[in-house]
């Protein structure tokens, strides 16, 4: 036994979040908990929608139990601090509590201080700026995000910079991979190219919810004029979103169609990679964008806005380009790209980066454990809800 630990015990952190579909911080999310020792830490989930998401089975494959709430479906905000009020209460045994949701976290955080939880994670994935009214009171409640933490994360420092100022003492855990999963493979990349009818084009892959982050209409326009100059492009788009029929309706408008592939939500993203010649994010904000990190892992030349953080640059294959800049340069940069690299094996670069994830996994896991321990010591007594049995 150490301090108020039982040795051998399992302990229980609530991960909150809006829902864990195929999206970036869902990405960070189960790759930390893919990779943590499950018999020392499991992860519960406390999610804003009813309905099942892509990761749910996971999740319940690797032992976790997911818990719903509806606010995200009825924006019923009376309703949502009673139900967090209830959840608490019937769920006692948390001492951890590690959030995900910027704007909603004044709400879950104090709900979760109310009842008593010693540990209140307010984690940073975003460096947004708001517009607008809605705007206005998206940063105000962002920036509300640490009132009711106890630590602060973040993914990046602009994230950090965003959500909790620039005097704030945050740690900071990078949005790791799984390097070997992603490293180049020439085999597979002609397997993909086969498969997807891509043999002899020049591929432009692109990883992102279809929403207005990850700036889709900008990345057609600078497609076209891609295409105007090399017909032989192809555009690869992996995703699904609220604006992916607009993004459809705008390709045929412009007569791209036979161009641009719109290939959905895939659990092959490490395959699709390989397929590619090039990656392009111009996105309108990030905080750190996971699919960088995964694209250059797999060898590939990137080219992000401005708005991405140099954070994300971890080998010599990145280009960064303002969003001010017209399409044709855009294109023009894209298009210098195309042909005289060799794509090589960059796990070497992952790892000595600090993106490798059983680092990043192994550090968060002692984070959980160092702080129960430490519960533990300051009570000066075992306490069975810490340390929940499997």
């Amino acid at each position: 036994m150490m301090g108020g630990v039982i040795m051998g015990k399992t302990i229980r952190v609530l991960m909150i979040n809006y829902k864990m579909q195929c999206a970036g911080i869902e990405s960070f999310i189960m790759n930390m908990y893919r990779n943590i020792d499950r018999t020392k830490v499991q992860f519960d989930f406390l999610v804003h929608y009813k309905e099942r998401q892509f990761y749910d089975d996971e999740i319940e494959e690797l032992g976790g139990k997911i818990y719903r709430l509806s606010v995200r479906e009825d924006n019923n905000f009376i309703k949502y601090k009673k139900d967090l009020k209830n959840f608490f209460s019937m769920h006692p045994k948390y001492d951890i509590v590690h959030g995900h949701m910027e704007s909603f976290g004044k709400f879950y955080l104090k709900a979760a201080k109310d009842a008593g939880v010693p540990i209140r994670i307010a984690h940073s994935h975003i460096a947004q700026r708001n517009s607008g009214l809605k705007g206005f009171i998206k940063n105000y409640l962002n920036k509300s995000f640490k009132t009711y933490s106890t630590e602060l994360f973040a993914c990046s420092d602009a994230a950090s910079n965003y959500a909790f100022g620039d005097d704030a003492e945050v740690t900071i855990y990078n949005n790791a991979i799984d390097s070997e999963r992603f490293k180049y493979n020439a085999t597979i990349r002609e397997r993909v190219r086969y498969e997807l009818g891509l043999e002899n084009k020049f591929v432009i892959g692109h990883i992102g919810r279809f929403n207005t982050q990850k700036n889709h209409s900008f990345l057609i326009d600078v497609f076209q004029a891609v295409h105007a100059k090399e017909p032989n492009a192809v555009l690869l788009l992996i995703g699904e979103g609220d604006l992916e029929p607009k993004i459809k309706a705008k390709v045929k408008y412009l007569k791209l169609t036979n161009s641009v592939l719109f290939i959905g939500i895939r659990r092959d993203v490490e395959r699709l990679y390989q397929g590619m010649d090039l990656f392009i994010l111009p996105s309108l904000f990030e905080g750190l964008p996971v699919s960088g990190i995964e694209a250059q892992a797999a060898g590939l030349k990137c080219v992000f806005s401005d708005n991405v953080t140099r954070q994300t640059t971890i080998t010599k294959n990145t280009e960064y380009l303002s969003l001010s800049e017209n399409v044709n340069t855009w294109a023009n940069e894209i298009l210098k790209l195309k042909d005289g690299y060799i794509r090589v094996d960059e796990s070497n670069s992952i790892l000595e980066s600090g993106y490798d994830i059983k680092k990043q996994a192994e550090s968060l896991q002692n984070f959980y454990i160092d702080a129960v321990k430490k519960l533990g010591d300051q009570n000066g007594q075992i306490n069975i809800n810490n340390c929940t049995c499997l």
